[in-house]
Parts: C-alpha cells; structure tokens; sequence
C-alpha cells in the first residue's frame, strides 16, 4: 500500500499519524474541517457527513486511517457528538467499501466501557480491563464508539474490509509529559480512566502494523502504555478507588497498565516503546 487518506489529521493524534505514515514513506491525504499548524501533506477541507464528499476524498486511496471526530463527550450537544461521530463512520466505510479500499483502521475509545463519563460512578468487573469487558456507555461518546464499531463489523460482513477499531487510552502527545508531576501521586485523578495513557507515537505504529496486517477480519483492540500515568502501584490504585472490583486477571507488582493491551501485542507485533517515566 502506498497513499492513505487520514481523517482528522490536522487533530493532535492525527497530526502525529500524519507525520508517521510520511516517515515510512506512504503517501498520506489529511481530510478534516481545517487546516493543519503545519502544512506536512495535502489537507483536503471536507464535511464527512456528506456521503459524495467522503467518496471525493477517499478515491485513489489504499487505506483509510479515521480519526476524525468530536473526541469527548459534553463537548456538544449530545445528539451532536453522536450524529456527528456515527454519520462520519458510516459515510467513511461506505466510501471506502465502494471503491474497493480493503484496509480501515477507525478510532473507537476506552470511553466505551462507560467508566469515563458515567453519570453514576461504577466499577469495572475485573483488571486489567480487556476487549471482552462489557461495553456500557451512559453518555452518547461513548455509545457512538460503540455503534461504530458495530458498524465496522457490518461492513466487515458485507464487503469483506478488514477494519481494526482502536479502543484508545488517554492519547498523550510527547509535549503533555511535562504535566504528569502536577497528578502522578494523586490517586483520584484520573481514576475514571483507569490510569491509562497511549503515547501519540504508539498509536501511530499500530495504525501502520493494523492495515499493513492481513486477516484481521473486524476486530477491536485496546491501545495503552505497559504502566499506568502514576507514581502510584496499581494495586494501591484499586485499593483506593475501585475497593470492591476483586477479580485480579494477572499478577500485578508494580505500575502495570489497568487496561489490557496484550490482543493488539498479539495480533499486530506491536509493542510500545514511549512511557512518561522516561520523560518525568
């Protein structure tokens, strides 16, 4: 494969997607609402919630990395972020699977365990949380990732795509590490994340290693960091704000990620390679 088109790419992960995938010499097409800080690429200004659009940018493209989206909940109207989210998913794979583009990788998120924006706080059922965890958004986010996924999976079974959701960690871009000081010995911060971090450049190499994959089908995969964003072990962190979850599915000794990255080592050969403590 040599050109794909990456949606969302003037965005703070996309930019970083953009800069990778040109370092290993693809041709790469950013399409977004706007114009990148800097110009890496050919930016295409497009409306993904227009179907023709959609098609106009995707055509001659190999591969399509979709990041484009609004990338929190309560940002918005809620019926926004989830109209937004799942229209712009749909059109995209539509596109894709009608010009014949056979890889896809589409950003879902760890948002859709539904810890992160729960109205009512509640606990995983087990650590590390892993891809077969329930799903149970309260808030429209997390419900359109899950949608989206769903509809990665019908196209999938229609077209015969291969299309990896990534269910991202908190996306952490090189620069934010000098930040960790001000919550790395605070056990309540971050909780509803469960700690979790994805450096920028991490991502980026599994976008790579998925749609350079073959016979992946439709699958989901989790994205984090081996450690957590604390200073804090992740036995203590539980202890402290989730004392009820019991069921422990590894061993955990010191600082290891409380969501589970092991499906995307396996099935990708993908292993992270940045961590904030190298930074801190």
């Amino acid at each position: 494969m040599s050109k794909v088109v990456i949606t969302g790419g003037s965005g703070m992960l996309g930019e970083w997607a953009v800069k990778h995938f040109i370092e290993q010499g693809y041709e790469v097409v950013n399409a977004d609402v706007k114009h990148p800080k800097e110009a890496l690429c050919r930016t295409v200004i497009v409306d993904l919630s227009n179907l023709g659009e959609a098609y106009g940018v995707l055509a001659g493209a190999d591969a399509v990395v979709h990041l484009a989206a609004i990338p929190v909940a309560y940002s918005h109207p809620n019926e926004v972020t989830f109209r937004n989210n799942v229209l712009s998913t749909y059109n995209v794979l539509e596109a894709a699977a009608g010009l014949g583009i056979r890889k896809a990788v589409i950003a879902s998120s760890e948002s859709s365990y539904g810890l992160v924006f729960a109205v009512e706080r509640f606990s995983p059922l087990y650590v590390p949380v892993d891809e077969e965890h329930p799903q149970l958004p309260q808030d429209s986010y997390g419900l359109s990732k899950v949608v989206n996924e769903q509809t990665a999976d019908m196209f999938h079974r229609r077209t015969g795509m291969q299309i990896v959701s990534f269910r991202l960690g908190n996306v952490i871009a090189p620069e934010a590490y000098k930040r960790f000081p001000q919550f790395i010995h605070n056990a309540a911060e971050r909780d509803r994340i469960l700690w979790s971090y994805i450096d920028t450049r991490d991502a980026a190499a599994a976008f790579q290693l998925a749609i350079e994959a073959d016979g992946l089908g439709s699958v989901a995969l989790n994205l984090a960091a081996d450690d957590s964003s604390m200073d804090i072990a992740s036995l203590d962190l539980m202890a402290a704000r989730y004392p009820d979850v019991t069921d422990f599915r590894r061993a955990f000794e010191g600082y290891e990620t409380l969501l589970c990255n092991e499906k995307a080592k396996r099935l990708l050969n993908w292993q992270p390679k940045h961590a904030w403590r190298d930074h801190v």
